[in-house]
């Protein structure tokens, strides 16, 4: 009976120690609410996940992970939040992490940094259940990430954000220029930039899923962002020297 007990009591401590989540704020491409050049009006239409550049089309959040060998689909999840109009879970194949994406209505771009940085920060811990698992996302994640058009260059927050414990959080940031405009509101949330980019970029899945591979298998900062630049190399065809300036890490 005793060591039953103890099987048990290390089962559970690998499902939860040994567990990554990671937090993915999408801001829907919107050809009408943003600042862009303009895509194809599908691809463009800022209140359509399904058809959305960053969202339903082929290297869409939604779309290449579906396609991965290495994330399994588990669910749609319905938000309360009018904001987001559609709210996905992933199951690593091979680990314990989970990963939780929103598609965020394009209009509401600047809320979208906003909470993204609050999550950043440690704030706004978001709890949802995966097959009678309770897992706890937003602050609590381990990584968050930002994809879509860099909203800074448009506007400025007010909002200020500071640490809410000494949790050590990871940030990617997959916006044209990011590292210059979200530098000054990443420093106050204590976040580690991981990835982020130089110049003007294409927001697309393929970096990050490939960042995050890194990622799960704890590689360095710098091994990660090479992974990123050699995924925008392999996809954009722009020459490993141009992704690796484009793609940095750290401040």
């Amino acid at each position: 009976m005793k060591q039953l007990i103890t099987i048990i009591i290390f089962c559970i401590s690998c499902t939860v120690f040994g567990q990554k989540k990671i937090h993915v704020f999408v801001a829907l491409c919107d050809n009408v609410n943003q600042g862009i050049v303009p895509v194809p009006k599908s691809l463009g239409n800022g209140q359509s996940p399904r058809t959305n550049l960053y969202w339903g089309a082929l290297y869409g959040m939604k779309t290449h992970f579906k396609r991965s060998k290495d994330w399994e689909f588990v669910k749609t999840i319905p938000s309360n939040n009018p904001k987001i109009l559609e709210r996905i879970v992933f199951k690593h194949k091979t680990t314990n992490t989970y990963l939780l994406a929103d598609a965020y209505d394009g209009k509401f771009i600047k809320q979208t940094t906003i909470d993204f940085l609050q999550a950043s920060s440690g704030a706004n811990p978001t709890e949802i259940t995966v097959n009678d698992q309770k897992l706890s996302f937003g602050g609590n994640s381990n990584l968050v990430a930002y994809i879509g058009h860099d909203g800074l260059m448009e506007f400025s927050l007010d909002t200020k954000f500071s640490p809410k414990n000494t949790k050590k959080r990871d940030a990617i940031i997959l916006a044209c220029i990011s590292k210059s405009y979200f530098k000054p509101y990443l420093r106050q949330t204590g976040a580690n930039p991981l990835v982020w980019s130089t110049g003007l970029m294409s927001p697309e899945a393929y970096t990050l899923k490939w960042a995050i591979d890194g990622w799960i298998l704890n590689e360095s900062d710098a091994e990660i962002c090479e992974r990123a630049a050699k995924a925008y190399h392999k996809y954009q065809k722009c020459g490993m020297r141009g992704a690796s300036r484009l793609l940095v890490t750290g401040y």
